[in-house]
């Protein structure tokens, strides 16, 4: 065969065998054909966002209402600006949010996006003077707050509002996803609209920068008005997509070379607002676990039997300088070559770029131990608080006291004439799960039950043996 076959000899083909391996290879090729197209149509049922979406016309006239702000709405605004100055002042993360729930900020952003979506720049127009609005009016609404405020302190749900990462930016993003698809249903589902106003955060950075003008700290300024800047890019964007997924009709048609330079200014402007948060977040990233390799490094390294750690610093610092941390010690002071061990396990740690300080009470006249004694203050008040616990539940239960009956049984058959046998026992009474006092049980039986019990006698005796007034007599028959 080989040899017909170098010869350039024709070979006729064997009959059934070539067309049986073509149509073997073409079922198959047919099998993942049918696969491929069912799975397609399955997932592109379950993920069509035109299902069960509203007209076109009723999503933007929604979306125009929101945002025109005037009478009801700027009323609205100034309350919901009001509320979260005061969560911010006082610390409540349950008022903040209540404002932001109230906040009616998301209508000229969501605008925004639309207008863009589908080239309505009437109300485009519109959406941004309605914007500017609205970042004047909260501006100068927390901004007066703040100056008549008592409280000047920057607590932490304020701080939380000053540097701004790219988690701001994702959470920006798709809870801006998450609030235009439910914009675009018949049956507008309030819990995701109520869910994106707590998760895009838009007036606390507003407040906060009011508070950043009116106490001169512009670092506090900038830094919310960045992250608000963040939320309302990033929600305008995600409305835009999803206008875009759900081929929305254009208003005004526009050339090839205008839908690119309004795509250029677009992604410019994502840019420019997305790079820093991502520089700060990789810095937040950083420092994250810096402090928890610190943390893993003293608890583990820092064990002795007669020296104790009082407290310990973390200072992290950016490239080109050296992060430092700084150990307070108190007792049997540590040698340098147990030091230098420590330090030697730094790297260990993934703090390689890691100055240690060690400052001992020998050698540091200047070691506040005042951080100390607040520490057992602490664990000390903690723990008396823990007693007054334990003695308010036992207050509650107030348990009976144990009687003497053996005792007391035999001395009753002395005292009490024609008393066979005694069963003592001591309850207390309740009402409403509150004791309201204990009474003593006594089941009496007679010798002859032709002759009665003194049970006058029996009380009498009793009461002064048990202490107790209230006794109860029960003769068994």
């Amino acid at each position: 065969m080989e040899e017909l076959k170098n010869k350039n000899v024709d070979i006729p083909e064997v009959p059934g065998v070539a067309s049986e391996e073509s149509g073997g290879n073409k079922l198959s090729r047919n099998f993942l054909q049918n696969l491929w197209n069912n799975t397609t149509n399955f997932m592109k049922g379950r993920f069509d966002l035109k299902d069960g979406s509203a007209p076109q016309s009723e999503v933007i006239e929604g979306v125009r209402k929101g945002i025109d702000f005037r009478g009801t709405n700027l009323w609205v605004l100034m309350f919901a600006v009001f509320i979260a100055s005061l969560g911010l002042n006082v610390n409540s993360t349950a008022v903040i949010i209540g404002a932001m729930l109230i906040s009616p900020l998301m209508g000229p952003i969501t605008g925004i996006g639309l207008s863009l979506g589908v080239n309505d720049f009437d109300m485009l127009k519109s959406a941004w003077r309605n914007f500017l609005l609205m970042v004047i009016v909260s501006l100068v609404v927390s901004t007066a707050y703040f100056i008549i405020s008592p409280i000047s302190t920057a607590r932490s749900e304020l701080l939380a509002r000053t540097t701004p990462t790219t988690y701001d930016v994702l959470i920006a993003f798709f809870g801006g996803l998450a609030g235009m698809v439910a914009q675009t249903r018949k049956d507008k589902a309030v819990t995701v609209v109520s869910g994106v106003a707590i998760a895009t955060a838009l007036m606390p950075p507003l407040c906060t920068a009011g508070f950043g003008l009116a106490t001169g700290n512009f670092q506090f300024f900038f830094g919310a008005i960045y992250l608000f800047t963040i939320n309302a890019v990033f929600i305008a964007v995600a409305t835009y997509l999803v206008v875009l997924l759900l081929r929305y009709e254009k208003k005004t048609a526009l050339d090839s070379a205008q839908q690119k330079k309004n795509t250029r200014y677009m992604t410019l402007i994502i840019v420019l607002v997305g790079v820093p948060s991502i520089l700060f977040g990789a810095h937040i990233v950083r420092r994250t676990a810096f402090e928890e390799n610190v943390d893993r490094y003293v608890n583990n390294v820092f064990q002795f039997n007669k020296t104790m750690i009082v407290d310990y610093t973390k200072d992290f610092r950016y490239e080109g300088d050296a992060s430092r941390v700084e150990i307070r010690l108190v007792g049997e002071p540590l040698s340098e070559d147990v030091i230098d061990n420590a330090r030697a396990q730094m790297g260990d740690y993934g703090l390689h770029k890691t100055e240690l300080v060690v400052k001992q009470a020998e050698n540091d006249a200047r070691l506040d131990i005042s951080r100390l004694q607040k520490g057992y203050a602490d664990i000390i008040e903690d723990k008396n608080e823990q007693i007054r616990e334990l003695r308010r539940r036992l207050a509650s239960l107030t348990p009976a006291d144990t009687l003497s009956a053996a005792d007391i049984s035999r001395e009753m058959i002395h005292v009490v004439d024609n008393l066979a046998s005694v069963s003592l026992s001591k309850h207390t009474a309740y009402a409403d799960g509150k004791p309201q006092g204990s009474y003593v049980v006594a089941v009496v039986k007679p010798v002859d039950t032709l002759r009665a019990l003194d049970v006058t006698r029996i009380k009498q005796w009793l009461s002064a043996r048990t202490k107790n007034s209230d006794v109860r007599v029960v003769q068994e028959k």
